[in-house]
């Protein structure tokens, strides 16, 4: 059944230029991981002009306020509860937590079963660098308001933890400048294993080898709003890579020689760069200096087979040889992503965000653009002053 559209959601349309997605929530996360504090929901652009409405991807017969599935279902009730969705993309949920974030995962999870998942039925995967205990297994477990399978994976030592042949001497110097510059996670080390992780290895873990798509799900968010859409489909079927919520610029003084090795690595591989790139989106230059926009990769839903691709592992082999996901600050893996979508669609920071974004610069027709908004559409971050929507427009 498709659901008239609302007065607000009419305003979205134009806010959007004429595309509607029904995705709102509000993100809020905990210092560790630095998650986003806002209500939002999902616009997706495309290069044409054609308005895709969610309902396209709702399950049959569903009422946003309904828990159930619907009376006029072909099946009984009780029989579609339960039975899968004939729908379903090849995704995961994921989250990365310790095990001292048991009370931000059960957030979580409750909100992301409450509003999404008791009606589409992913699976959980939850990553931790050491084994989960007992109780949190157990008590994640029973925040599942289905029989979606839950599974607890421990991260490889390699694919954490510091590589030996890092200089630390070196490293430590790094940290310890951040610092005296007052440097958000300046000092930390684990912050930087936690974006080399998620720029170059969350998606070869052996509980993600199976899965195409997955939701990254951070510790203490709040979804507030009730999803009847599968966004997975939706970007499957119109041939996204990757949906972002929010795009600011980085924080310059924590990447200062990520965008020189980007281009390093274009000079040497030229290959990989394809010709309808959205070098725009991260350059008011053609590309000589990167003006620092960056999708938030704390919310992404992406396709892992790109970061399996032959050209993004090549990216981040690249990267990870510069040894700037520990002589930097935010480890290149935000911002190496965030360059890494963008230039081969590009790629995250020598954190994960600014690689995994500047990385898809390089297929701009195929980034899915999700953005901070509230449930009232005029309540949102999108042209807020240091909003970097302007730039991701101009694309299209």
């Amino acid at each position: 059944m498709v659901i008239p559209l609302t007065a607000s959601q009419k305003r979205s349309i134009l806010l959007a230029v004429g595309i509607v997605v029904g995705l709102c929530f509000l993100l809020g996360s905990g210092p560790d991981r630095g998650s986003l504090n806002r209500l939002s929901t999902q616009w997706t652009f495309s290069h044409n002009s054609t308005v895709y409405t969610p309902s396209e991807y709702a399950l049959p017969n569903t009422h946003s306020s309904s828990s159930a599935i619907a009376s006029s279902h072909p099946l009984d009730p009780k029989i579609a509860e339960i039975t899968s969705q004939p729908r379903r993309a090849n995704a995961t949920l994921m989250i990365l937590a310790r095990n001292n974030d048991l009370d931000g995962v059960i957030k979580s999870m409750e909100q992301m079963e409450v509003q999404f998942n008791r009606k589409f039925k992913y699976p959980w995967v939850l990553l931790n660098e050491v084994e989960f205990t007992a109780d949190f297994k157990r008590q994640a477990n029973i925040t599942v308001l289905t029989d979606v399978p839950v599974s607890f994976g421990l991260i490889p030592h390699d694919h954490w933890f510091q590589p030996e042949w890092i200089d630390e001497d070196l490293a430590r110097e790094g940290r310890d400048r951040l610092v005296r510059q007052n440097i958000i996670y300046g000092g930390s080390v684990s912050y930087r294993n936690m974006c080399r992780f998620n720029s170059g290895f969350f998606f070869r873990h052996e509980l993600l080898q199976p899965y195409k798509w997955y939701w990254r799900v951070e510790p203490d968010v709040r979804y507030f709003c009730e999803l009847d859409y599968d966004p997975f489909l939706f970007m499957e079927e119109k041939n996204k890579l990757y949906g972002f919520t929010i795009s600011m610029p980085e924080w310059e003084p924590t990447i200062p020689t990520l965008w020189s090795s980007i281009k390093e690595f274009i000079a040497e591989n030229p290959q990989y760069l394809h010709p309808d790139n959205s070098m725009d989106f991260i350059s008011d230059n053609a590309g000589d200096t990167f003006n620092l926009c960056h999708f938030w990769s704390n919310f992404e839903i992406a396709d892992m087979d790109f970061w399996r691709s032959e050209a993004y592992m090549k990216y981040f082999e690249f990267l990870e040889s510069k040894g700037g996901f520990y002589y930097e600050v935010r480890p290149w893996s935000m911002s190496a992503a965030l360059t890494k979508l963008t230039l081969f669609v590009t790629i995250k920071r020598w954190g994960d965000a600014p690689i995994h974004i500047l990385s898809n610069t390089v297929r701009k027709a195929r980034i899915g653009e999700r953005d901070i908004v509230s449930c009232d559409p005029n309540d949102n971050f999108d042209f807020a002053e240091n909003s970097c929507l302007r730039h991701f427009m101009r694309l299209n």
